[in-house]
């Protein structure tokens, strides 16, 4: 569904297509952003002959991505619409019995829940008043239907103003803060309002809340808000309860609450987090996903099964050096099917219940288009097959299906654009590490047309987290980037997930440090391949990228010019304005900043500005809690005072997913290549990218 079509002028052969592709015409530009869609939340309906699931496209008009049901059969047939509405569609989920689609259905910020009837196409409209469901989950006997929800407590005051006079304008009433966690990223700011579960009749009627107290009952976002009993009589989900909840926030246990009388029974008992309860078919097991916190800055999380009649748990994927995420129970409860991130790759495998792992699946992700960060979700039908969003570099989610051993695509969502644009060719690269000889994974991306005999210049750009990771998927800021002419390097140095505890537990207490070795020694094996001009170097990263990128500029001046996106520069003030100052603090360093000062500053590249002589542009969200602008605005005025040469791009209205709607996403991207080439001038700004002349500067 492409609301742009007049754009869709974009790459050439796919690699995952079996069929051959027309002959490539150009490269990829900003505007084919607007054309590009992906698959997400694939869902097999009961009798496992069809899927649906989500179809992304970018609207113009509105600058959003829009979520359609579509529906496709298991034979990849039958490729038709379901639901299609002006706002969002998400979250897919058939009722036990095949009959009925629940989904979610946004809007202005507001989403409301939706039953449709198969066979007739009639929808019922369920009102949550007041509030934005997520996370729908039916009973078994479809009759009824949980979500989570935040619920707004009453608002704390220390003041009274007198009356105003009748029809009087005054300011807007003060708000009073006494939470430490009083903000979300991307989200409202309501310092009075926790997330608590719910049910409501499937055919319409009043919700009922099944949790109250000031804790957070529930996963955020769309994950299921709780798992069911077979019986139907009660719900398990995942809560942190304890009193100093704000100061202990990542020891959550599953709880259970039986529907008939309310009453709350804790299941779990271990200092860590248990969340992501599903339960077994029978009853009798719950598996979940957990961790033995020891409060370092990253412990794998792994796969448990509890025993609901002894309370008893189990550790299943202790085999597993891995995180490991979305477990599935099998018909008969004798498996599950999980995903894990294993070196720049994401698997879908099935795991027994004595820990034997056989892997099923490898490319799961593709539903994040800027970057080639691990994304993706799957399904199981009841036979065992898997439907799951699978990317390459070539393409961002498409829906493939896993039979008999054999993983095929079902959909083409892209061929129409990508099918008339030639696309970066992406190669791994393998380093070892200057500081002491570890082994470093990345991948570089060729400007399409690449001639190994000429020289390119190189953009390193770096991933956030820093507890993420890079890898063999569709990013369309690198192929943005290499359709400028550059080689693009991104690479997982130390601290990086999908390489086990140990490797991302390098930078416990230590970030940024010997990161920065990695990702030069990264460098030094691209330039020694030949193709790049070692005085044509860029270097951009946006978050942990960001504070990278600022401590590789305070370190060397090898790099022409660098972008710092969404930034720590100081790490004091960055703990005592993010929005979850309780866990950084404690996870990040050993302990708060007066007590530990040299910490904050010996890592705050903000101390390594005056080495910095390499022009430095920051580019950061204006509504960013996750890592606020006013660390940017720090860093600018800094360079400022050191007569660096420097930008500061004001993104209005973003949070720290800065390139979340789609003309963000094609203004990063416009205004980093702009700002490269004012120091590369056999590098042209792209037709579409305007001038970095227009960027706000204070």
């Amino acid at each position: 569904m492409k609301f742009w079509s007049v754009f869709s002028l974009l790459f050439g052969a796919l690699a995952v297509t079996a069929h051959a592709a027309p002959a490539a015409v150009a490269p990829m530009t900003l505007k084919d952003v607007m054309a590009l869609e992906y698959a997400a939340d694939p869902q097999f309906a009961p009798d496992g002959e069809r899927i649906v699931y989500v179809r992304n496209s970018a609207d113009p008009m509105t600058d959003q991505f829009r979520g359609a049901l579509w529906s496709i059969s298991v034979d990849g047939d039958d490729h038709r619409p379901l639901v299609q509405e002006a706002g969002g569609l998400s979250s897919p989920r058939f009722s036990p019995d095949g009959r009925r689609l629940l989904y979610l259905a946004t809007a202005d910020q507001r989403s409301v829940l939706r039953v449709r009837w198969m066979d007739s196409g009639e929808t019922l409209s369920i009102e949550v008043p007041g509030g934005n469901p997520g996370g729908p989950v039916w009973s078994p006997d479809g009759r009824h239907i949980a979500f989570a929800m935040m619920v707004k407590g009453p608002a704390t005051t220390l003041a009274e103003l007198p009356p105003k006079p009748e029809g009087a304008q005054w300011a807007p009433p003060v708000r009073v803060v006494d939470r430490m966690v009083f903000r979300r990223d991307g989200q409202s700011f309501d310092p009075s309002a926790y997330r608590q579960l719910f049910v409501v009749p499937a055919d319409g009627g009043t919700a009922r809340q099944l949790t109250t107290g000031d804790y957070d009952h529930g996963p955020d976002g769309n994950a299921p808000a709780a798992a069911w009993t077979p019986d139907g009589e009660s719900l398990i989900f995942s809560a942190n309860r304890r009193e100093d909840a704000e100061r202990e926030p990542n020891d959550s246990e599953l709880h259970e609450v039986d529907l008939a009388t309310g009453q709350l029974r804790v299941l779990t008992d271990r200092y860590g987090p248990d969340h992501f309860p599903v339960v077994s078919p029978d009853g009798k097991r719950v598996a979940y996903l957990g961790l033995d916190d020891r409060l370092q800055g990253y412990t794998v999380r792994r796969l448990y099964v509890l025993d609901r009649a002894s309370g008893e748990s189990r550790l299943l994927s202790g085999e597993l050096d891995r995180d490991v995420s979305a477990p599935q129970w099998d018909r008969r409860g004798r498996s599950l099917t999980l995903s894990y991130d294993d070196r720049g790759d994401t698997l879908i495998a099935r795991i027994d219940l004595d820990g034997r792992l056989t892997e099923l699946a490898r490319g799961l992700g593709g539903t994040t288009l800027g970057r080639p960060y691990a994304s993706g979700q799957f399904d199981v039908a009841p036979d065992g097959r898997v439907a799951f969003t699978a990317t390459t570099p070539a393409h961002p989610g498409e829906i493939a299906l896993v039979e008999d051993g054999e993983t095929r695509l079902l959909t083409r969502l892209n061929d129409d654009v990508l099918g008339q644009r030639t696309l970066a060719e992406v190669e791994e690269i393998v380093v070892e590490s200057g500081h002491d000889g570890r082994e470093i994974q990345g991948w570089i991306a060729k400007p399409p047309g690449f001639d190994p005999s000429r020289k390119y210049p190189l953009i390193l750009e770096i991933h956030g987290g820093p507890f993420a990771n890079y890898g063999v998927r569709f990013a369309a800021e690198v192929q943005l980037y290499a359709a400028a002419g550059y080689v693009v390097l991104y690479v997982n140095p130390r601290g990086s997930t999908s390489y086990g505890e140990a490797f991302g537990n390098l930078i416990h207490h230590a970030y940024p440090g010997y990161d920065y070795d990695d990702l030069m020694s990264s460098v030094d094996g691209v330039l020694a391949r030949g193709y790049v001009d070692e005085e044509r170097l860029f270097v951009t990263g946006g978050s942990g990228g960001g504070v990278l990128t600022a401590w590789i500029v305070g370190k060397t001046d090898r790099f022409r010019a660098a972008v710092v996106a969404k930034p720590v520069i100081n790490w004091t003030s960055f703990v005592l304005t993010a929005d979850a100052t309780n866990f950084f603090y404690r996870y990040w360093f050993p302990g708060l900043p007066w007590d530990y000062p040299e910490h904050y500053r010996e890592r705050s590249p903000l101390y390594l500005v005056g080495n910095v002589t390499t022009p430095t542009m920051l580019l950061t969200g204006e509504s960013d809690y996750r890592t606020p602008i006013s660390e940017s605005e720090q860093y600018y005025q800094a360079l400022k005072l050191q007569g660096v040469d420097t930008l500061l791009v004001r993104v209005p209205e973003a949070s720290h997913g800065i390139a979340r709607r789609p003309s963000q996403l094609m203004a990063k991207v416009a205004n980093i290549l702009a700002w490269f080439a004012r120091y590369d001038e056999s590098v042209p700004v792209p037709p579409e990218s305007p001038s970095a002349e227009g960027a706000e500067s204070p």
